[in-house]
């Protein structure tokens, strides 16, 4: 496969996956379950969309784990991630667009949802994103799974989503964060680091500990 077709798949994906969610978010008020299954379903038809093309990362913290876990090599993951935040800055100027550089773009704002500030929101981040990436690297593990992968991942999305929007805003995704961020200014760019560094945490962690369990698995 080229390499281009992957990053643009990369692109593509993470660039609808700002759109239809962080649109969603905009149109609703952030309602929780709205906007947690409106993420979920994105990954589900982005998983089968590109999935077979770049294997539908459209998430830095995904990547992350897939080049821990041996899966994706250090030059695809740059391509990979450089993509992912062009796509959602993409997106984030599309729905800018649509909606008016005002709309606040469902950019993530973690000291403003979170009584615990700081350092829960980064926890929040880092166990929503584990749990997510832990998901994404059971189902993708073998072929057996691979005809409802996708349905799986995008259902394990809404879960994170559930519990996380009234918390932080649920990014468990750098590059989703990033793109809102930019446009949206403020304190959601000031602390965009959390949505950047709680993800990528998390994702490795997910890789090492889903590591350690398939090594004793297959012993």
């Amino acid at each position: 496969m080229c390499a281009c077709k992957k990053y643009f798949a990369e692109f593509l994906g993470t660039m609808i996956l700002v759109v239809f969610g962080c649109g969603v978010a905009i149109v609703t008020g952030a309602d929780v379950l709205t906007t947690a299954v409106a993420f979920g379903l994105v990954i589900v038809a982005m998983a089968y969309s590109v999935g077979r093309i770049s294997g539908c990362h459209i998430n830095p913290a995904v990547s992350i784990a897939m080049l821990i876990s041996g899966k994706l090599s250090f030059k695809d993951f740059i391509g990979y991630v450089i993509s992912q935040c062009l796509g959602a800055i993409a997106g984030a100027a599309i729905l800018g667009a649509i909606f008016g550089f005002g709309c606040g773009f469902g950019a993530n704002d973690a000291i403003a949802q979170t009584t615990g500030g700081v350092l829960l929101s980064l926890a929040v981040e880092i166990m929503l994103t584990a749990v997510f990436v832990f998901a994404i690297l059971g189902v993708t593990k073998g072929e057996e799974y691979s005809r409802i992968s996708g349905v799986v991942i995008g259902f394990t999305l809404i879960l994170v989503h559930l519990l996380g929007i009234r918390l932080t805003g649920t990014s468990v995704n750098p590059a989703r964060s990033l793109g809102p961020a930019i446009f949206a200014g403020g304190t959601a760019l000031c602390n965009v680091w959390i949505f950047i560094v709680g993800p990528l945490v998390g994702g490795a962690l997910a890789a090492i500990v889903h590591k350690f369990l398939a090594g004793k698995e297959e012993k």
